[in-house]
């Protein structure tokens, strides 16, 4: 070995996304972006790269371990690739855009690069899409982030959707009021809710077993969760954050009743900084999550609890390729020599793709077929190929 690699050799991770895969990606992320244009959201498109400390600021510390650094030759400062796209829209709303009424709605598309890729998303380079709504407090607007993120999903093709919701506040409440929050009890707690363990959040001492136990048991169909959690007995501040749930649950089934939902009340992996309702989408038949979202506060501070309200989601366009049916394969025109000026034009303006014939005495059939044309266009005439015998 030279120590060189193979010119095709990428990082663990990275890959080089081919015809037809590159085209369709690029489709269903303006899909996207124009749907949520029809409701109003207007694009924005932040840096790839920003100063670190502005970009793994406040909420944004949770994202430093996945965020690759490298120095800035012109300012001597350290710099950040973006590994999420949600906060930089937050820093934008509160500078560039701060002065613009609210509510304010916002989406946007690009790639994200992490430092590792994870069991369900082997990918460290991937492409994102979302939307944010920045300055309204409402279980209204929950829902119209989530009905908007659905609906935009059944107009690429998707069915069997399901919104599993999520209310981290919830155990926060719960953790505050028995005065676990920053305990070693409560450490133990927390991780024996996120793996849904019973047994082990029963061999805890002095905590509320029963109770938090039935959290685990609540989790499935929303109807009979929120039954489930109704019928506990919970302190003032949890009970308000179950309202929450409830309302946010009634505007949503109001907006799409055939739209399958869940909930899981221990769910607080990848919701950290969330400060009311999450949700997760996901596909039957489909491994991973499409995208995800909820509720927190937009701010430049490190503290979730002061700043705007705001609600929004992030789509990952890597999962929402293998979810999604393949394009019908475009009408692709081989055009012979012998075509008259501007026929080229003319076809493409009535949608056809169209591949010019660059060297004579080249059998036009023989041709087209090799560069994957569905028709050959010779004569003044449009022949499928599928019929078609060699015409020269």
């Amino acid at each position: 070995m030279n120590g060189k690699s193979h010119p095709a050799l990428l990082p663990a991770g990275l890959v080089d996304l081919l015809p037809p895969e590159a085209e369709f990606e690029a489709g269903v992320m303006n899909g996207l972006i124009a749907a949520f244009t029809r409701y109003g959201y207007d694009r924005v498109k932040p840096p790839l790269i920003e100063f670190e400390d502005s970009l793994l600021g406040g909420s944004g510390a949770a994202l430093a371990p996945q965020t690759f650094r490298l120095m800035d030759p012109v300012s001597q400062r350290m710099l950040g690739v973006r590994a999420d796209m949600t906060l930089q829209i937050a820093r934008i709303a509160t500078s560039r855009l701060v002065d613009i009424p609210r509510p304010l709605r916002l989406s946007y598309a690009g790639q994200v690069l992490r430092v590792k890729g994870s069991p369900n998303r082997p990918e460290r380079q991937f492409g994102q899409v979302g939307a944010e709504l920045i300055g309204a407090s409402s279980s209204r607007a929950d829902a119209e982030v989530i009905l908007m993120a659905a609906k935009s999903l059944r107009e690429l093709g998707l069915s069997g959707l399901s919104v599993d919701l999520g209310l981290p506040t919830l155990v926060r409440a719960l953790f505050d009021h028995f005065k676990l929050s920053g305990t070693e009890t409560g450490e133990t707690l927390r991780t024996a809710l996120d793996q849904k363990d019973a047994a082990a959040i029963a061999a805890i001492p002095n905590i509320p077993v029963d109770l938090f136990g039935a959290l685990i048991g609540a989790v499935g169909p929303a109807d009979r969760a929120m039954k489930a959690l109704r019928a506990l007995k919970l302190p003032a501040d949890a009970a308000r954050e179950l309202d929450e749930l409830d309302a946010v649950i009634a505007a949503v089934r109001a907006g799409d009743p055939a739209l399958k939902l869940t909930v899981d009340p221990v769910e607080f992996r990848g919701f950290e900084y969330h400060v009311g309702v999450t949700f997760t989408l996901f596909c039957e038949g489909i491994r991973g999550e499409l995208g995800c979202g909820g509720r927190y506060r937009v701010s430049v501070s490190d503290k979730p609890d002061v700043g705007e309200p705001a609600t929004g989601f992030t789509l990952y366009v890597d999962t929402l390729l293998r979810a999604l049916p393949r394009p019908v394969k475009a009408n692709r025109v081989y055009l012979a020599l012998d075509g008259a000026a501007g026929t080229a034009d003319q076809l493409r303006s009535q949608g056809w793709i169209v591949i010019e014939a660059l060297d004579a005495g080249v059998g036009a059939v023989e041709d087209a077929r090799r560069l994957g044309c569905t028709h050959v266009y010779a004569d003044g005439k449009m022949h499928p190929l599928a019929v078609v015998g060699e015409t020269r």
